[in-house]
């Protein structure tokens, strides 16, 4: 039993969904400091070989977080990652320091990595040399458990009787040097990671779902890094009010133009050029600086050279042959939208709304959101084409296909070749 066991041994596993037993004071129990004292941030060489000998000399499951400048900086790189093991205590690193922590994710490498919403942090750990062969999301487990709030913060709190300190989530974490405020939030994520997965795993268990979760955990840990997203100027906000093609051009280029700008700068694109000036740009396509400026966004504080940039990429949109310009929407490579079904194929559509049913019938009765339970794609992707005939080995090979886990299968099959044989009725 770890410390924070031991201290809250009278504040037992609070009830899923959040609320505390009769018999628990439900007042959580501030944590102001980590067990050992603050750490020092390890921002070279020497400091980082320490840290990477204690932690492979360490025992157990390692906690892992990363903070990244999301709103700041260009891109999504770690600018701090914190790791608590037993034996090894809590380590606090820069990246910016030590920009390859290869080593350290080799000293780990045959240990459980505990993280909150894994998938968040994974991408930018991967960049600097860390990937686990194994993990543990406390955030996915807390979604399979049933929680209803399912924060670091949120969770902490429900499940061990602590309250986290909050309010430095967003901030720059790419500033030096980082203030010791900041610093103190970021070890205490860790304090208490791999208290929560233990009694998260406790209670996973006694639902039957542990097993769930660790196929859950095995997928994510598997999963090759996601691929450039196609065209990412189409998820420009209010990108659904450009409707003709030179728009999109518009659109297209002004985006380019700020995300060059942006990386080069090393600052996040929207303090470049906001989102809404971009659609403001291409629903009006200006004849000149002048009339750009008139526009909102561009005129507030905007140099006459920076109008000039701008101005040139819609100029660039302007001069485009229509053979050149973008085509509205992407081509489908699955099921049209939902809401057409139902004039596009009718049986298809009952199919779906009979699918959506049972699933969330299911989900309820597991205490789980149905996302988790399947995904809404594969759904409707066996809904809009399902196997002829429908029966139990036919669904549960589409629904592998697409890749449901075992376990998902086995829970939703019965249930969806219910829904698919009476819809077609």
């Amino acid at each position: 039993m770890t410390d924070a066991q031991e201290t809250a041994a009278d504040t037992t596993l609070r009830t899923t969904g959040g609320a505390p037993p009769d018999d628990v004071d439900s007042a959580p129990i501030p944590l102001l400091e980590p067990r050992e004292g603050m750490p020092p941030v390890v921002a070279d060489a020497e400091a980082l070989a320490s840290v990477v000998a204690a932690f492979a000399a360490g025992t157990g499951p390692v906690a892992v977080d990363a903070e990244r400048a999301s709103g700041y900086r260009y891109g999504q790189r770690a600018y701090l990652v914190q790791l608590r093991r037993e034996g090894a205590g809590t380590a606090l690193i820069d990246p910016v320091g030590c920009p390859d922590l290869s080593a350290l994710g080799e000293a780990i490498g045959d240990a459980e990595w505990v993280l909150h919403a894994a998938t968040q942090d994974l991408p930018c750990l991967r960049e600097i040399g860390m990937t686990p062969a194994r993990l543990f999301d406390t955030e996915l487990a807390g979604r399979l458990a049933g929680f209803a709030r399912v924060g670091l913060g949120a969770m902490v709190e429900n499940v061990l009787g602590y309250a986290l300190e909050k309010g430095h989530s967003a901030v720059d974490w790419s500033t030096r040097p980082l203030p010791e405020p900041w610093l103190r939030y970021a070890a205490l994520d860790v304090e208490l990671l791999v208290d929560l997965r233990d009694a998260l795993e406790e209670e996973l268990d006694r639902q039957g779902k542990l097993e769930w979760a660790r196929q859950e955990f095995d997928a994510i840990a598997s999963a090759p890094p996601a691929p450039p997203r196609k065209d990412p100027w189409r998820r420009t906000s209010g990108m659904h009010k450009v409707r003709r093609r030179r728009q999109m051009a518009v659109v297209r280029e002004l985006w380019t133009a700020r995300d060059h700008i942006a990386q080069r700068r090393d600052v996040s694109p929207g303090k470049v050029l906001g989102d809404a000036a971009i659609v403001e740009a291409a629903l009006s396509v200006p004849p000149n600086v002048h009339a750009l400026a008139a526009l909102p966004g561009f005129g507030h504080r905007m140099s006459r050279k920076q109008l000039e940039q701008w101005m040139a990429a819609v100029d660039r949109a302007k001069a485009l042959p229509d053979a050149e310009l973008p085509q509205p929407g992407q081509p489908l490579t699955g099921p049209p939208p939902p809401r057409a079904w139902a004039d596009k194929d009718p049986v298809a559509a009952a199919r779906l709304s009979a699918a959506r049913t049972a699933v969330s019938e299911l989900a309820e009765r597991l205490t789980m959101p149905q996302e988790n339970l399947i995904t809404p794609d594969t759904v409707r992707r066996l809904c809009w084409e399902p196997p002829k005939p429908a029966t139990p080995e036919a669904v549960a090979e589409v629904l592998s296909a697409h890749g449901a886990r075992a376990w998902q299968v086995e829970q939703v099959t019965p249930v969806l070749v219910k829904a698919l044989t009476e819809a077609s009725a």
